[in-house]
């Protein structure tokens, strides 16, 4: 649950919170009020958003994790115990 949360819905709210901050802090203004809403670029906040997290997965998908070269073993069940799931790494030759 904490992996989703920091790299899909923390990367595509970042740019909302950080806009809201700095209008609070440019303006002065309660962040309720309605005129800052209706100013809301929000297309922009939206596609921004969307790049962090597209940004962040590829990121996650390509440079974290194991080698993307092997043979998969699934999971097992040998002699009463679960042998978990995991990548054989190709023999060297």
């Amino acid at each position: 649950m904490i992996r989703i949360l920091l790299t899909v819905v923390l990367p595509l709210l970042l740019p909302t919170l950080v806009y809201f901050l700095w209008l609070v802090a440019a303006q002065r203004a309660p962040l309720g009020a309605a005129a800052q809403w209706r100013a809301v670029p929000w297309p922009w906040l939206v596609g921004i958003g969307l790049l962090l997290v597209a940004a962040m997965l590829y990121f996650i998908g390509t440079r974290i994790g194991g080698s993307p070269v092997g043979v998969y073993v699934p999971p097992r069940y040998i002699d009463g115990k679960v042998v978990p799931g995991h990548v054989v790494p190709p023999a060297q030759r």
